[in-house]
């Protein structure tokens, strides 16, 4: 099996569809989804790229009340008849690479999932929206910002939403202490510390292709620092310096990092200091320090369960399986105009993908780069 980051995540946890609730237990042990009924509208989702993260979201939205799996569009046609058979979804709502265009005369799919290579994402999602269909996307969401940019016009101009996956902004744990951090109770924030990585495996993934990935570690499990370092903070960053080491030239070809040691520096003064790698395990902390009290998460970005403590204790949220609850969200982002607390819409990728283009040109350069988001 490929020691991908999907995998690297789903066993650094323990295997998260094991041991989490999916997506939260009742007292009777049925899950809450189910307890109440639901008879509003329902997102009815394509996903396109049937691989190990497409199979999990898929998983998860077999517990979604507000959304559901209808169609997929794969280049491998034994995966769509798999997934056919697997989860009921009929032919006609079966897609390939080259004809997915013609979902736009299909009323039964309401939005398409990107979950291919970072490479692919900016032609797919904008054939999308020309198909006149909602899109999300996987991060990071393309390969520059340039790139994204490109697909929050296309979608604009097509009147369609564009959403990214970032299913942490929805996660019981970090909600909170957003919650804390707004309301005060860390006082004033002064450092940030974001810890990414794991031992890659497979050197002919696609993930160690700079064609296809844009990149190496930055793009893959750094982008969760690059994020997470602006929601915990809860400001945008101004300047970036960087640094990238690499001890096997051979698994990491020019162009793709193996680690990267990245710091943000935000208006009020705050420092986050960062490491994204492909070459460490054990590596998924954040920890958010302020004058009055901290707060800490290991794991912070796996599948689950996200554990952390504050100052005042244990963080003891409800434990979700997070695509489930991404997707119930996303739904009624969608169909219902909901707002988020962090969000996750193209422009909060656009973002994203300046830093890391500006993380990378710290790095080659050494210089401090500044930012303008």
């Amino acid at each position: 099996m490929k020691n991908t980051r999907r995998h690297f995540l789903q066993n650094f946890t323990v295997s998260a569809i094991a041991l989490t609730v999916l997506p939260r237990l009742g007292m009777a042990g049925k899950p809450d989804l189910y307890e109440q009924p639901y008879d509003g509208p329902v997102l009815r989702v394509a996903i396109m790229g049937l691989g190990s993260y497409g199979t999990r979201v898929a998983e998860a939205m077999q517990s979604c009340k507000k959304a559901k799996l209808v169609g997929v569009i794969s280049g491998t046609p034994s995966k769509i008849k798999n997934w056919q058979g697997k989860y009921n979804i009929p032919e006609k709502n079966c897609y390939n690479y080259e004809n997915f265009d013609k979902i736009k005369d299909n009323p039964d799919i309401d939005a398409v999932y990107v979950i291919t290579p970072n490479a692919l994402h900016h032609d797919q999602v904008i054939r999308v929206a020309k198909a006149g269909k909602h899109v999300i996307c996987e991060k990071p969401m393309a390969l520059n910002a340039k790139e994204g940019q490109e697909m929050v016009d296309a979608c604009r101009n097509a009147k369609v939403k564009l959403l990214v996956g970032y299913r942490m902004h929805f996660e019981p744990h970090t909600l909170e202490v957003i919650r804390m951090r707004n309301a005060g109770e860390f006082g004033k924030i002064l450092f940030f510390q974001g810890l990414c990585g794991f031992k890659i495996g497979d050197p002919t993934q696609w993930r160690l292709n700079k064609q296809l990935a844009g990149g190496g570690s930055l793009m893959d499990i750094g982008i969760y620092a690059v994020n997470g370092a602006r929601y915990m903070v809860g400001e945008e960053p101004v300047w970036v310096t960087a640094e990238e080491t690499k001890t096997d030239h051979e698994k990491f070809k020019p162009g793709v990092d193996e680690t990267i040691q990245f710091q943000l520096g935000f208006p009020s003064g705050v420092v986050a200091s960062c490491l994204s790698t492909y070459s460490m395990n054990n590596l998924d902390k954040f920890f958010l320090n302020g004058e009055k009290g901290f707060a800490e998460m290991q794991p912070s970005t796996g599948y689950g369960p996200i554990k952390g403590r504050t100052h005042k204790g244990d963080l003891n949220q409800p434990v979700v399986v997070h695509q489930t609850l991404q997707m119930e969200e996303m739904s009624d982002i969608i169909l219902n105009g909901k707002q988020p607390v962090v969000p996750v819409n193209g422009e909060e990728a656009v973002k994203d993908l300046k830093i890391m283009d500006a993380i990378y040109q710290a790095a080659k350069t050494g210089d401090k780069v500044s930012l303008k988001l």
